[in-house]
């Protein structure tokens, strides 16, 4: 079984849900506080998670603290890591920080363009330019939950939509809700490895999560287990 690290920031809350949803999808799990993080700890695995949350209660701005402190830990271990084949998986809060690590495609997500707090189900569609090791099992329009203030992703220029036409924002939504540049959801480096997206793939996992009762999915898991099962069988 692949073996995935979560780190845990203070004020990260996804982990244990997380781990779970790794677990159901194949994998073995260990969510390590950063307070024990060093190169050393990244030697077992083949997938590093960074879940979502508040690390460090957003001061400063979203995931920059905990950039710098696993930065400071970890040097350019996690980049070779990514360069040996590793995979890399941020989910909201998670995937602000992996985008101040320098490992995807150049933006910033900043405050959503209604000024509050997001909490509902959006649709999601993949992009045709790069094909994701993370969305290989999901249909080309799914759904899932969001949870986030500071999920609108901007960048220099052009670029997002040069992104969105390369297949780097390998999944957009279906309607705007957050004011992203070209509605860009998640975003994903050249290998394909290093995979962020906004939406809580976590809390699909099982049919029973959908807020519709009758909802008809072919199986007893929800489209997020299928993301998590995308990237263990891309690891086999």
């Amino acid at each position: 079984m692949p073996h995935a690290l979560l780190l845990k920031f203070p004020g990260t809350n996804c982990d244990a849900e997380t781990a779970r949803a790794l677990e159901a999808a194949g994998f073995t799990s260990e969510v390590l506080p950063v307070a024990l993080l060093e190169p050393s700890s990244l030697d077992k695995a083949q997938m590093i998670v960074f879940s979502g949350g508040f690390s460090y209660g957003d001061y400063v701005m979203s995931g920059r603290i905990a950039q710098l402190i696993t930065k400071s830990k970890l040097g350019d271990r996690l980049r070779t890591f990514v360069d040996k084949g590793g995979y890399a998986l941020g989910i909201c809060n998670g995937f602000q920080i992996l985008t101040q690590l320098d490992l995807l495609p150049k933006g910033s997500l900043i405050h959503n363009t209604s000024g509050r707090f997001i909490c509902r189900w959006v649709g999601l569609k993949k992009t045709k330019g790069k094909a994701s090791p993370y969305l290989s099992k999901l249909p080309e329009n799914f759904e899932l939950p969001v949870a986030h203030a500071e999920g609108r992703l901007v960048t220099e220029g052009d670029a997002a939509a040069g992104y969105v036409k390369s297949g780097h924002a390998a999944l957009l939504y279906a309607t705007n809700v957050n004011g992203s540049t070209n509605a860009i959801a998640g975003l994903q480096d050249d290998t394909g490895r290093v995979f962020g997206l906004m939406p809580h793939p976590e809390r699909f996992i099982f049919k029973s999560q959908h807020y519709d009762p009758d909802w008809s999915g072919d199986t007893q898991y929800g489209w997020g287990h299928y993301l998590f099962q995308s990237a263990r069988e891309a690891l086999n």
